[in-house]
């Protein structure tokens, strides 16, 4: 569903992405893991078209990221670190609007909007306006405007960043729905989350690939976060400034 080969982007002198090659199969949840300063939003980026890479490329669903990104951003679903709201318009007329850019006809945005209120546990407050909203539920109107046109790739940027105990709980148990229908990359800081909910991890460090690998082999021997620890002090004696 996801095939990176050599991805890689510079900025002057200094690579943030370097040579990155890695696949992810269809109805996988992979955790994409780094320290901070990694490259892990820049690859994001990348793989959403947001950001041309400078060397190398990716097909995503089924289209290179170079030459086909209008097909690309139809078949993924996109929620940033800061999920994109419009603070004046109210929930249900927000994920309705979504709908429509994303290319769904009248009766199917309508139908899709109810559907992901209901799934993303949004009945509450579909008629307040987003601008009203805890984190908590802006974090699921993030995730319903990622999912609203069911597509075949979901990027999920820190989604329970800045949550309570109970608020990520509850998204934890909406990623674990997306499961199988969806190829899921989550980017956290979080190693339990991804315990908890993918099924393989993606580690990078300085740019650079260093562990990618189912999370049952990657933890037969040792806890995740020895691994992560393991494998970012393997690679930190690598800079990419050239």
């Amino acid at each position: 569903m996801i095939e990176a080969n050599e991805l890689s982007k510079r900025y002057g002198n200094t690579r943030a992405v370097s040579k990155l090659t890695f696949s992810i199969g269809h109805g996988e949840v992979v955790g994409f893991l780094g320290p901070n300063g990694a490259g892990k939003t820049t690859t994001m980026r990348m793989l959403t078209t947001f950001l041309p890479p400078t060397q190398g490329s990716a097909i995503v669903a089924g289209f290179d990221i170079r030459t086909h990104p209008e097909d690309v951003r139809r078949s993924i679903g996109y929620l940033p670190e800061t999920p994109p709201l419009y603070p004046e318009m109210r929930v249900r007329d927000y994920i309705l609007f979504v709908a429509k850019i994303k290319g769904l006809a009248k009766v199917q945005a309508k139908n899709a909007t109810e559907e992901m209120i209901e799934q993303c546990g949004l009945s509450d407050v579909a008629r307040k306006l987003c601008s009203e909203l805890s984190k908590g539920y802006r974090q699921r109107v993030g995730i319903a405007q990622a999912i609203v046109h069911k597509p075949p790739v979901i990027i999920l940027d820190e989604p329970t960043s800045g949550l309570d105990p109970k608020q990520i709980i509850e998204i934890r148990r909406l990623i674990r729905g997306l499961r199988e229908k969806h190829t899921v990359i989550l980017s956290t800081h979080t190693l339990p989350e991804v315990s908890e909910v993918c099924s393989k991890v993606i580690i990078i460090a300085h740019g650079r690939l260093v562990v990618s690998g189912s999370l049952t082999e990657l933890t037969k021997e040792k806890s995740l976060e020895d691994r992560f620890l393991e494998a970012v002090a393997s690679d930190s004696a690598f800079g990419l400034r050239e």
